[in-house]
C-alpha cells in the first residue's frame, strides 16, 4: 500500500475475535494484532477506516437470544464498540458502525442467503432487525461522542449499499416504482438517521409490521452519522410489479417493484450489470435527497473480473475500464454539486466473497491463494497514479460507454481529465 502512494485503508474489526464471548474480557492477542496493524498504518501515512460490524455476529449471542431479533444485543453492540474505541481509538480517524445493514437484514432474515439463514418470518423479521441495527449504530455513535470523540477528534458513521434504481418509463407507475425502490434499501436506513422516520411508502404498505422509534430514539438516531457512508456496484431499471399484493407478506414483495437489466449492458463476473451513469444519479439524488453533513464517503465500489491466466489478470483490462467509467461519473456528480468527501476501491486484495468463497476476485492485487503471492494488477497502477499524480485520463470510448441513455437509446462521445481537487480528505486516495 505504501509502495502504491494510497492514502487510506479501510477493514473491519472481528467483534467475536475481539470478544470471543460477545462481552466481557477483550482477547489480548486481538488487540494485539489489531494495534500493530494501526500502528503500521499510521507510521506509513495511511489512514486507518474501521468498521465495527461487517455481518459477524458472535454465534453465542445468535445462540443466546437470537441475535438482531432481540433488543439485548443493543446493550451487546455497545459495549464492544466501546471496547474498540479504548482500545484503537487513538489511531482511527473514520468509524464505521455497520457496513451494508441492508445485506445483513434483508437477505440474512429475508432470502436467507446469509447468516443466520432465515427466510420462514420474510414478512416481519428483515424490519425487526433493521430497527435494532438502526438503533445499535445510534448508541455506538451516542457512546462515540460522548466519551471518545472530544479526545481522539475522529469521525463516525454507518455505510450503506444502493445501486441507483431508474423508472424504466416516465409514467406514474414507475416513477413510484423507483421512489419504492430507493426507499426500501436505501430510504430504509438513511431516513431515520436523516429525517427521524422510516419513508412514508413504508409505513403506508407495511403498517404495524414496520416497528415504531420512541420520541426518544428519534432524537437519538436523528443526525447520528458524520458523514454518509456509501458503497455502491450497479444499477436497475424499474417498473411497477406485476404479481400485486403477496398472499403471504415478505420484504421483497412488499416493495411491488420488477427489476429490469438492459440486454446491452455488459457485466462483472458477479453478474452485476456496469452502468457507470448510475452512479451520478445516485450521488446526485443523495445529495439532494439527504444533504448529508460531512459529505458522502464512497467507501466501496469495484468489480469482479474472472481471470483465467496469471497474465490475463495482470492486464486486468476489465477493471481499469470499469474503474475509469465509475470515476468519471463520480467527478460528473461533484461538478454538479455531490460533496465527495472520499473513495475507497473494492477491494485492495483478491479475498473471501462470502458465499463464493475466493472464486469471485475483486482485488486489485493478485492473490495466489496457494502461494500467497500478491501482484498488483494493471487497476493498481491506475488507483497508484491517480493517488500520487491526482489525475485519470478516460479514454473517450470508455467516457462514451459511461453516459446515460434511456432503455433502448445511445449514449454520447466525449472525453474527460479528471483532476483531484480540494476536499478535506483527498478524492480518489481511498483503498479498501
Amino acid at each position: 500500500m505504501k509502495d502504491l502512494g494510497l492514502k487510506a485503508y479501510r477493514f473491519s474489526i472481528s467483534w467475536s475475535r475481539l470478544l470471543p464471548a460477545g462481552t466481557g474480557k477483550p482477547n489480548q492477542r486481538a488487540v494485539d494484532f489489531y494495534q500493530s496493524l494501526l500502528s503500521e498504518l499510521c507510521s506509513s501515512g495511511i489512514t486507518p477506516v474501521v468498521t465495527l460490524y461487517h455481518w459477524d455476529l458472535p454465534q453465542c449471542l445468535e445462540d443466546k437470544y437470537g441475535g438482531w431479533l432481540s433488543r439485548q444485543v443493543l446493550d451487546d453492540f455497545e459495549y464492544y464498540a466501546s471496547v474498540c474505541f479504548d482500545c484503537f481509538g487513538s489511531d482511527v480517524r473514520y468509524w464505521i458502525t455497520l457496513n451494508e445493514p441492508w445485506c445483513a437484514c434483508a437477505l440474512g432474515y429475508g432470502s436467507g442467503e446469509h447468516a443466520p439463514g432465515h427466510r420462514e418470518d420474510a414478512g416481519k423479521e428483515p424490519y425487526l432487525a433493521a430497527h435494532h441495527m438502526l438503533l445499535a449504530h445510534a448508541r455506538a455513535v451516542k457512546c462515540y461522542r460522548h466519551s471518545y470523540q472530544h479526545i481522539h477528534g475522529g469521525s463516525i458513521g454507518i455505510t450503506l449499499n444502493m445501486d441507483w434504481k431508474e423508472p424504466l418509463s416516465d409514467s406514474a407507475a414507475d416513477q413510484a416504482a423507483q421512489r419504492r425502490a430507493l426507499d426500501w434499501q436505501l430510504g430504509w436506513f438513511a431516513d431515520p438517521i436523516y429525517k427521524g422516520a422510516y419513508p412514508a411508502t413504508m409505513r403506508e404498505r407495511c403498517g404495524d409490521r414496520l416497528p415504531e422509534f420512541s420520541d426518544e430514539e428519534v432524537a437519538m438516531l436523528k443526525g447520528s452519522s458524520d458523514f454518509f457512508g456509501l458503497n455502491h456496484y450497479s444499477t436497475d431499471f424499474v417498473s411497477q410489479g406485476e404479481d400485486g399484493p403477496p398472499a403471504v407478506p415478505n420484504y421483497f414483495a412488499d416493495q411491488d417493484v420488477r427489476n429490469v437489466s438492459d440486454p446491452r449492458w455488459q457485466r462483472t463476473d458477479m453478474g452485476w450489470d456496469i452502468v457507470p451513469w448510475g452512479f451520478e444519479k445516485l450521488l446526485s439524488w443523495i445529495q439532494k435527497e439527504y444533504d448529508p453533513t460531512g459529505g458522502i464517503l464512497v467507501t466501496e465500489n469495484g468489480c469482479a473480473v474472472r481471470e483465467n491466466t496469471e497474465a490475463e489478470a495482470v492486464q486486468d483490462t476489465a477493471r481499469v475500464e470499469y474503474l475509469q467509467g465509475y470515476l468519471a461519473q463520480l467527478h460528473k456528480a461533484m461538478a454538479n454539486g455531490a460533496v465527495i468527501k472520499g473513495y475507497l476501491v473494492w477491494s485492495l486484495l483478491d479475498n473471501f466473497e462470502w458465499a463464493f468463497g475466493y472464486a469471485k476476485r475483486f482485488g486489485i492485487v493478485r492473490v495466489d491463494f496457494t502461494t500467497q503471492q500478491r501482484t498488483p494488477k494493471a487497476s493498481a497502477q491506475l488507483i497508484s497514479d491517480l493517488c500520487k499524480g491526482g489525475k485519470l485520463k478516460v479514454p473517450s470510448r470508455v467516457q462514451a460507454s459511461s453516459e446515460f441513455f434511456p432503455y433502448n437509446g445511445r449514449g454520447k462521445d466525449s472525453g474527460i481529465v479528471i483532476v483531484s481537487t480540494h476536499l478535506g480528505v483527498k478524492p480518489f486516495s481511498f483503498l479498501r
